[in-house]
């Protein structure tokens, strides 16, 4: 599953979604959906309980305490044969945990996409964007920095589609992926209908959550080669 091939087609399919989403407007006909034009709200606020804790603040503190679990599960490899056995996947675990909001995080950080919040035709201040084009010169004379794109809450949930690469039957798997799938959409779709991400910023947030754990996973194969020899392939 790892393999370069993989890699690649994932690749593609990150660049053809933000081409996709950027010439469409799919992300709007959804986004109408969260929104009340009469009253100018959306259909949650971010402090609505218990949808705030469930999707927000109670999941981003499990997944905290899961990576830092699974971190310390590393300084236990040399100890225990049932957790050495199991030494690649949870360094997946781990890098992924780390790497995919950190990634995520830098391109908010650079990008200057608003939230739907932010867009005029949601009672926000600026126009309508695609993440290659710049805003007129009257709006970046505001001076404020947006951080909208991609969608950095729902990485954390993607980020555990690492899983896939911790258990050893191909059943377990694909049970570990579409649980992640259903945490990250879960999380994702929670920040759209309060406004704060479209469509393709979670799917973009995906897509490119996967294509970074595929990394993380042919560079521990390859090292894992180069520690032990030659070994059969079970990731192409």
């Amino acid at each position: 599953m790892a393999s370069t091939k993989n890699i690649f087609i994932t690749f593609a399919l990150l660049i053809f979604s933000i081409i996709f989403f950027g010439l469409s407007s799919v992300d709007y006909q959804l986004q109408d959906l969260f929104f009340n034009f009469n009253t100018k709200y959306w259909i949650l606020t971010p402090y609505d309980q218990p949808y705030e804790f469930i999707f927000y603040s109670g999941i981003k503190k499990l997944l905290i305490i899961i990576s830092i679990l699974f971190l310390f599960s590393l300084a236990f490899i040399k100890l225990n044969k049932t957790i050495k056995s199991y030494k690649r996947g949870i360094l997946v675990i781990v890098l992924s945990a780390i790497f995919v909001p950190a990634t995520i995080g830098v391109l908010k950080g650079n990008t200057n996409m608003p939230c739907p919040r932010d867009e005029i035709a949601y009672g926000g201040l600026y126009p309508k964007t695609k993440v290659w084009e710049s805003f007129p010169q009257e709006v970046l004379a505001r001076g404020q920095q947006l951080k909208c794109w991609p969608a950095g809450h729902a990485s954390g949930g993607f980020a555990l589609m690492s899983f896939f690469f911790l258990f050893k039957k191909r059943r377990n798997k694909y049970l570990a992926l579409g649980a992640a799938l259903i945490i990250g959409w879960a999380m994702g779709t929670y920040k759209m209908i309060i406004g704060d991400h479209f469509l393709s910023h979670t799917v973009i947030t995906m897509i490119l959550a996967w294509l970074i754990i595929l990394i993380i996973a042919r560079a521990t194969k390859v090292e894992e080669v180069k520690e032990h020899g030659h070994t059969k392939n079970t990731d192409s």
